[in-house]
């Protein structure tokens, strides 16, 4: 059996945009027919462009290789050009392609994946969701808006839910960590005050912040946020610089979670000595399903557990849900749950009562509409995500807008 042919599709994404702009599919067929499903998570480049990386890093490194040799196509990626380390471009375009493969070896031996990578340890998954506005409530209010966040946490306890996350703290900037503002502080505040008491204990608070503060400043917000109990502050400072979450480990009293920027286990590896707690890799990112298990392994050895992110589309998360089945380190998925997603995979992954029941079928477990998928073409130039170029506003305050909302003409 070896790796034959590939077809990439750029699925755009209908308002409000759950999940990203666009996500990038990728479908590998043998030359005995066997077809295998991946997503690369999340480019930083365009999409034309990261076809072309696709295209060459299958070429190059995968085609007519047999699909079982994971380890040695990884090895070739990761040591292309005479780099011998990560490199998030082509390492997120292998990480798709790779997850394709095991798609292909389950539907071979008529397993799901995770029968291949340990077995079953996890019948289900406990998930989590982001809190996204309720039908009845106006979106631009949304995210600004306490009441509305506890609202939103109350209806997702019901759902059965046992967290929930959220990002109240202001501004992603291209210009790096920056002392939170007042007002955000206050709103990050007055956020967790109305959910904790909207949820009592009955779930567990997520903090999301995506790398926006210095040290001092992530120090400063989440000391004040320590009397909610949050089981995480997520990335509260910028990926670049792995050694500062130790300071920020070491001086706020709720664990440290990051994860979703980072590829390989050379990274996460360096984000445990660091003290992080949790680690959060995005399989579409991470190096695909086998490099993720041993950065779950890693993670074991610090006494850390594993989180999949999941701002993507359903291939990563059936990813996801398969790794999460093999390892014991779990804690919890997250999901995002749209009519396009489940449309895309036919129903064939459901979250109930907050929890994921892991796939029995073969491969990933998902039938995948490439007639759907074919019929919502990306055809901009944009980014997956964009930061945005304006500084943090200590004047008149800060608000994020979720989700990707259309481009502005």
């Amino acid at each position: 059996m070896k790796l034959k042919d590939l077809e990439i599709f750029v699925v755009g994404t209908p308002p409000p945009g759950w999940g990203g702009r666009y996500w990038i599919f990728v479908k590998l067929t043998t030359d005995n027919g066997i077809i295998g499903y991946g997503e690369v998570y999340a480019a930083s480049v365009g999409p034309d462009a990261m076809q072309a990386v696709i295209t060459d890093v299958f070429q190059r490194h995968m085609q007519g290789e047999n699909p079982e040799n994971i380890e040695m196509m990884f090895r070739r990626a990761y040591s292309s050009g005479f780099t011998q380390r990560p490199d998030l471009t082509v390492m997120g375009a292998f990480s798709g392609l790779e997850i394709a493969c095991w798609d292909i070896l389950g539907k071979a031996h008529d397993r799901p994946v995770h029968a291949l990578l340990g077995g079953m340890m996890n019948e289900k998954v406990r998930s989590y969701t982001y809190l996204y506005p309720l039908a009845h409530q106006e979106s631009s209010d949304f995210w600004i808006s306490p009441d509305m966040a506890a609202e939103c946490a109350a209806e997702m306890v019901r759902l059965g839910f046992t967290a929930v996350k959220f990002d109240p703290a202001g501004p992603y900037t291209l210009r790096g960590g920056h002392q939170p503002a007042m007002t955000d502080i206050e709103t990050s505040v007055a956020f967790c005050a109305a959910i904790r008491q909207a949820v009592g204990s009955k779930a567990d608070l997520l903090f999301g912040t995506h790398g926006q503060f210095t040290t001092s400043g992530a120090i400063r917000l989440g000391r004040r946020l320590e009397a909610y109990d949050p089981l995480w502050f997520e990335e509260p400072i910028p990926p670049d610089n792995i050694a500062e979450f130790a300071r920020v480990a070491d001086a706020v009293r709720i664990p440290i979670a990051t994860g979703e920027r980072m590829t390989t286990k050379v990274e996460f590896a360096a984000a445990l000595r660091a003290g992080v707690s949790i680690l959060q890799p995005a399989l579409g990112r991470s190096g695909g399903i086998l490099e993720t298990k041993k950065i779950a392994a890693i993670a074991e050895v610090h006494n850390a557990q594993i989180a999949p992110h999941l701002y993507a589309g359903p291939v990563e998360w059936a990813a996801n849900i398969q790794l999460a089945a093999s390892i014991p380190n779990i804690l919890m998925a997250e999901c995002i749950e749209t009519p396009f997603h489940d449309a895309l995979i036919q129903g064939s992954i459901r979250v109930e009562d907050g929890f994921i029941t892991v796939p029995d079928a073969p491969g990933l477990g998902i039938q995948v509409d490439e007639a759907l998928a074919r019929a919502h073409p990306f055809t901009g130039t944009d980014l997956h995500l964009n930061m945005r170029e304006e500084p943090c506003d200590y004047q008149n305050g800060n608000s994020f807008a979720g989700g990707a909302p259309p481009l502005e003409t």
